[in-house]
């Protein structure tokens, strides 16, 4: 007997701890940057299961990579060695720049949970006593959810109701580097994390001046430059690191998302300044760097950082803008457009604020599935190597759906 999709969707209502209101689909499998539910009604993906499916549904070198490990070995624990992460921590060392180790783990909140341990530790070993290793970071970010990294989020609706949080944490204004300055005057500030693109505070670059200002303010106070590039990292922005787009060099890089592409793996990676931070028994993970995800990792690395999928994320970006521009000129939706590569924010004006979640549902009648940056932003952040088919077919959809929703 097959399982109707509302009778799946009631199972996941009654089994589920109820901290996601998904939409009434089920989705089944897709190829490239299309996707199908279960009853057989296809989209087109521009929300890559947030960020993370960067190379698309069904990636044949991701497959190739997966199905070879999996018939060799599949865990070890850090107890032992095994080539793939090792190899995996060499590519990303030397695509890096500016990294000397890495610390592999499985998401992107235990990446940034171990760059914060790992700054309370360097600080440490500077001499600080605890109430000099303060962490500073900004209003709008998002960091994980875990409570040390959500302490770091610095957006009040994320911490509601899981007070007391960590001490040693201070916020800022993102992209004011004067107040960036003052909170970090008094000489307690022993690491900062910033986004170089903040993702869920509603797809917001940071200026340039503002991250080499922050640069300059870590070097005069000897603090760690912390860059999460969880979500713009990777080929995001239209370079393999974010930082390379600005000419930044960090001390710290955390990644996740689409290092795997789909399969879960994060990272740390470490420059010089901190690389001994850490050391035997200071950290750990049972499942981090496993070969699975490593092997995974791998491959997506090597493609990611093909020039001409990094020049295909300008290309499409461009095309996504133009005709976002375009919506805004025809509708009057939009106040803004902005972002980095094929991370693009679409925020909507006043008269339609708080109506992101309205325009997705439509989106999905129409058959593309988008996401939103908070109440008031669409988010567009497709596969990186999605072609001039389906993103002109995913924009034609797009205008159905904003058309419907201005109508309505």
């Amino acid at each position: 007997m097959t399982t109707s999709t509302a009778d799946l969707y009631a199972l996941s209502e009654r089994y589920y701890l109820p901290v996601y209101r998904p939409r009434r689909i089920v989705l089944d499998h897709g190829r490239g940057a299309r996707i199908w539910d279960r009853d057989g009604r296809e989209y087109i993906d521009f929300g890559a299961g947030i960020a993370v499916n960067a190379l698309g549904h069904a990636h044949p070198a991701l497959i190739a990579a997966l199905t070879e490990q999996a018939g060799k070995l599949w865990h070890t624990s850090n107890v032992f060695v095994s080539e793939p992460p090792l190899r995996l921590a060499e590519q990303l060392v030397g695509a890096s720049r500016f990294a000397e180790k890495v610390f592999f783990c499985n998401s992107g909140a235990e990446a940034n949970e171990a760059a914060i341990k790992l700054a309370r530790k360097w600080a440490t070993a500077q001499g600080r006593e605890p109430e000099r290793r303060v962490i500073l970071s900004f209003r709008g970010s998002f960091h994980g959810r875990t409570l040390a990294a959500v302490t770091a989020t610095a957006q009040p609706k994320y911490h509601e109701g899981f007070e007391p949080l960590p001490p040693g944490f201070r916020y800022s204004d993102f992209n004011d580097l004067a107040a960036a300055e003052s909170a970090m005057a008094a000489g307690d500030v022993c690491a900062v994390l910033v986004e170089p693109v903040q993702g869920e505070g509603g797809v917001t670059p940071a200026t340039g001046d503002f991250l080499h200002g922050l640069r300059a303010l870590c070097d005069r106070h000897g603090a760690l430059l912390i860059l999460d590039e969880i979500q713009c990292g990777m080929g995001r922005t239209g370079h393999l690191f974010a930082c390379h787009g600005y000419g930044v060099t960090p001390d710290v890089v955390t990644l996740a998302k689409a290092l795997g592409s789909g399969f879960p793996i994060g990272a740390m990676l470490v420059g010089a300044k901190a690389a001994d931070a850490m050391q035997f028994g200071a950290h750990g993970t049972t499942f981090g760097g496993n070969p699975l995800a490593a092997a995974v990792a791998g491959a997506a690395l090597r493609e990611l950082s093909s020039p001409a999928l990094l020049a295909n994320v300008e290309r499409q970006a461009q095309t996504i803008r133009t005709e976002l521009a375009a919506l805004d000129a025809e509708l009057g939706l939009f106040a803004d457009i902005r972002g980095r590569g094929l991370m693009l924010g679409a925020q909507l004006r006043e008269a339609h604020a708080g109506k992101a979640g309205e325009i997705l549902d439509r989106c999905v009648e129409h058959g593309l599935l988008t996401l939103q940056a908070g109440p008031d932003v669409l988010r567009f952040v497709p596969a990186l190597n999605i072609n001039d088919v389906d993103v002109a077919e995913g924009l034609a959809r797009l205008r159905a759906a904003l058309t419907a929703f201005v109508r309505g």
